[in-house]
C-alpha cells in the first residue's frame, strides 16, 4: 500500500436534511355546557341573606358548578360590582361570566361579558294559528340508568326524562330536562325540568333526599314535611311552589 493511500482521510457520508413534520394546526372547538344563573334582586344585603341560607341547607349546592351572573335587575357602580363579586368569592360561588352589566363597569380583569345566553331547551310557543307540530317531535328521549348513581356522581340529562332503577347516593345529584323516576331510594338531589319544564316531576319509592328542586325551584332538605321522609313520593309544582304527596306503591 503506498502512501497517499496510507494517509488518505475517509470522507464523511453527506447527509440530506431532513424537514421536520407539520405540525397539526390549531384547532377550535365549540361546546356547550349548562350553567347555573344567578340573578341577585335588591337589597343586595337581603339577597346575600337567603343566599347564604340555601347553602346552609345544602352547602355543597354551589361546589364545582360553573355560575353566570345576571345583574340585569340591578343598578349597579364599579364598587358595587367589586363588592359583590368578593361576597360571592367568600362563599366559594365561582363566577364564570357577568351578564346584563352596562359595559362601562366592566374591566379585562373581571369574569368576561356575555349575552345572548337563554334558558336551556328553550322552545319558541306558536301562535293560536300556527299548525300543529307532529307527535313525533314532541317526543321526549328518555335515560335509563340500570346502576345506582353513586355519591359524588352527577347525571345531567336535558334531552327528556331520567329513570333510576337503583337509588340515587347521597352526595349525588340527578339534573333532568323532564321528569325523574327513582325506583330505589332518593338520598341525593334530584333537579327536574331543569330545561324550563315547569310540568316536570319527581316521583321516588323511598323520599330522603338531600335537594329537590322543578324549573328551577328548590327545596332543601330542611325545609321539607318530615312526614314524608322514607316514603314513596311525588314532587310537583302548584302555583310556583314545591308540593309533596304520597303515591301508593307497586
Amino acid at each position: 500500500m503506498d502512501a497517499a493511500t496510507r494517509h488518505a482521510t475517509p470522507k464523511t457520508p453527506v447527509t440530506q436534511p431532513t424537514s421536520e413534520p407539520a405540525r397539526p394546526p390549531i384547532r377550535f372547538r365549540g361546546r356547550s355546557f349548562m350553567a347555573t344563573v344567578l340573578a341577585p334582586v335588591p337589597p343586595v344585603a337581603e339577597w346575600l341573606g337567603d343566599l347564604d341560607a340555601l347553602n346552609r341547607r345544602a352547602p355543597n349546592f354551589f361546589a364545582g358548578r360553573p355560575v353566570i351572573l345576571d345583574l340585569a335587575g340591578l343598578r349597579l357602580t364599579r364598587e358595587d360590582l367589586d363588592g359583590l363579586l368578593a361576597e360571592l368569592a367568600v362563599r366559594r360561588i365561582a363566577i364564570l361570566g357577568i351578564e346584563g352589566a352596562p359595559p362601562v363597569i366592566l374591566t379585562p380583569e373581571l369574569p368576561p361579558a356575555l349575552s345572548g345566553g337563554r334558558p336551556a331547551g328553550e322552545v319558541a310557543t306558536p301562535g293560536e294559528d300556527a299548525p300543529a307540530e307532529p307527535a313525533a317531535k314532541e317526543i321526549a328521549r328518555s335515560l335509563i340508568l340500570d346502576a345506582p348513581v353513586r355519591s359524588g356522581q352527577t347525571v345531567l340529562h336535558l334531552e327528556g326524562d331520567v329513570t333510576v332503577l337503583g337509588a340515587v347516593a347521597s352526595g349525588a345529584e340527578v339534573i333532568a330536562g323532564g321528569s325523574i323516576h327513582v325506583y330505589g331510594a332518593l338520598r341525593g338531589r334530584a333537579v327536574a325540568g331543569a330545561a324550563g319544564n315547569p310540568g316536570a316531576r319527581i316521583w321516588c319509592r323511598r323520599f330522603e333526599p338531600e335537594l329537590v328542586a322543578i324549573d328551577g325551584l328548590y327545596r332543601a332538605a330542611d325545609d321539607l314535611d318530615p312526614t314524608f321522609q322514607g316514603q314513596a313520593v311525588e314532587v310537583r309544582l302548584v302555583e310556583d311552589a314545591i308540593k309533596l304527596s304520597l303515591f301508593e306503591r307497586g
